[in-house]
């Protein structure tokens, strides 16, 4: 038998759901006209009456956000809210310039910590479950979203975040673990690390992953499962919407749930902008409609999916987006870090003793994602002795973690060995693509 968390809301049917959005989307139209300068001048130009909104297809004539929106605005000119109303601030990486800055109110955390709550229990998560939150803490949305959602549901939280993995085998299994939240490629490592040190993961009482913060395969989400013998679901989200929880799996892994009732999803054509029809790939745009301290409209999130506003087989009736597995820019996901090229480029062109010639080489080991830099060096710094050679590319590598958060193996080459193009620079080589997991 099907449970729900908020059955009321999960199962509404659909003609009373779209009526609510309606409401909501109102609501939000006339609080950003009233408080974000930015949507206000938008909106005019769009000839979009705020105020007289009747029809939720007239979403379509109002303008897209962007990344660079929320960077023009930074830090705070998106904020709908005065600051003495916001009691947290999330932030993604930069890349030339400024970072996203978003802004929660209590009612924006509530509301965040229910909708994770929500999609843990669609999963079977309880009181009684012991969750072990490896996902990262801090100005990543991924710990602390995770974290409070499960302790609004009643289970128990270990705040064990990311990285020393025989750590956390160690918890995992004196603890006795059963639930797992983490990037699906971490869990593989968990896995190998784990088989290497001889644990039976089908003996231990883990039987449920929540995976998210990076695309992954349903090939790598059976190899999650044969090695941890677990259930293994994914979790999705952005800061700029609310971080995760704007939707999530149900056990019938057949797509996630979008939590309607507080987000509107499109799926437009990346290169025209029009709206496509259910079941057509392209990218995913959202609209806020109950967020407080910094509601968006139509967000382009560069993600590539497809909807299927069907009921699930579950009985939730909220539309499900097939697992995103591509992006319309040039982002790099590493172990669930946003990492663009034009971060690599900034620190590098700070370092004068390197040519303006680079290559940043993306692959995948132990089911993990890793970096590697090849940079050109001058024929004097590359003819110094090993030692100093082997300290430089440290000195660099500390400078690239300080600016993106994650390890870079840096590797200094000769001149003139990284291949010249024509046109357009090749500055990425991405080994994982291709790759079934």
């Amino acid at each position: 038998m099907v449970d729900y968390w908020e059955k009321n809301d999960e199962t509404m049917p659909r003609e009373k759901l779209l009526a609510l959005q309606l409401e909501r989307l109102k609501k939000t139209l006339i609080g950003v006209y009233e408080h974000v300068k930015f949507y206000r001048e938008r909106i005019d130009e769009s000839g979009v009456d705020p105020y007289g909104f009747k029809n939720l297809d007239d979403l379509a004539n109002l303008p897209f956000t962007t990344k660079d929106d929320l960077r023009l605005n930074y830090p705070f000119g998106m904020f709908a809210r005065p600051m003495e109303e916001i009691v947290r601030i999330h932030s993604s990486s930069g890349t030339t310039g400024n970072p996203t800055v978003v802004g929660y109110t209590k009612n924006d955390i509530a509301l965040w910590g229910n909708l994770i709550a929500r999609n843990l229990y669609s999963v079977g998560v309880r009181e009684n479950d012991l969750i072990q939150n490896s996902y990262g803490y801090g100005l990543f949305t991924g710990g602390l979203g995770l974290h409070y959602g499960a302790e609004i549901l009643g289970a128990t939280v270990i705040p064990v975040s990311g990285g020393n993995t025989q750590r956390q085998l160690k918890i995992m299994a004196d603890y006795q673990s059963t639930v797992l939240c983490c990037t699906p490629s971490y869990a593989l490592y968990i896995a190998e690390v784990g088989s290497e040190m001889g644990i039976d993961f089908s003996s231990l009482p883990l039987r449920v992953g929540v995976m998210g913060a990076e695309p992954w395969t349903e090939e790598m989400r059976a190899e999650i499962e044969r090695r941890l013998s677990i259930d293994a679901v994914d979790i999705y989200g952005l800061s700029e919407i609310i971080g995760p929880g704007v939707s999530c799996e149900c056990l019938a892994k057949k797509g996630l749930h979008v939590a309607e009732d507080h987000f509107i999803i499109e799926i437009i054509d990346p290169a025209t902008g029009k709206t496509l029809p259910p079941g057509q790939r392209g990218e995913m745009v959202f609209t806020s409609i109950t967020k407080e301290g910094i509601p968006i409209i139509r967000y382009r999130t560069r993600d590539l999916s497809a909807l299927d506003p069907s009921v699930c087989a579950c009985g939730r009736t909220h539309a499900r987006m097939a697992k995103p597995m591509g992006r319309t820019d040039d982002m790099l996901i590493i172990r669930g870090v946003n990492v663009f090229p034009s971060q690599i480029e900034e620190v590098l062109m700070k370092v004068k003793e390197v040519e303006p010639h680079y290559l940043i080489v993306v692959d995948r080991k132990n089911y993990l994602d890793s970096m590697e830099l090849w940079v050109e060096v001058s024929e004097d710094i590359f003819s110094e002795k090993m030692n100093e050679l082997e300290a430089f590319e440290s000195s660099i590598a500390s400078k690239l973690y300080s600016a993106i958060g994650i390890h870079v193996n840096v590797k200094l080459k000769e001149p003139k060995t990284i291949k010249r193009s024509m046109g357009k620079a090749k500055r990425v080589l991405d080994r994982r693509k291709g790759e079934s997991g």
